[in-house]
């Protein structure tokens, strides 16, 4: 087995578990999505590398609650909480941040 099948594997048994929690999260919250960004989206991930969620929600207090229950739960080091407009302007829009936050983002567990 090489390095890189190594750290397929251990990639694909991270998003397994954030899929499950992020089901179990998402079924308290109807409507809502959440999304891995960063480097375990990306699979660059390092050993030092945190998990990076977006709570995404109709609205802003809904979002806030959902990244609330994603911290609670321990599953992300950090989450960023935006409405469901906030993440679709930010992702087509014209910020390189967010256009490839946009491009690289997983969708986590079932909506």
């Amino acid at each position: 087995m090489t390095v890189a099948d190594i750290r397929r594997r251990k990639q694909a048994e991270r998003l397994k578990g954030l899929h499950q929690q992020a089901s179990s999260v998402l079924a308290e919250h109807p409507g809502a999505s959440l999304w891995l960004f960063g480097s375990w989206a990306r699979g660059d991930w390092d050993a030092f590398s945190d998990v990076d969620v977006l709570a995404v929600a109709p609205n802003r207090s809904q979002a806030s609650e959902l990244a609330d229950a994603v911290l609670d739960l321990g599953m992300a080091d950090d989450v960023l909480a935006l409405t469901e407009l906030e993440w679709q302007e930010r992702r087509n829009g014209d910020d390189p941040y967010w256009r490839a936050i946009g491009l690289d983002a997983v969708r986590l567990g079932l909506s």
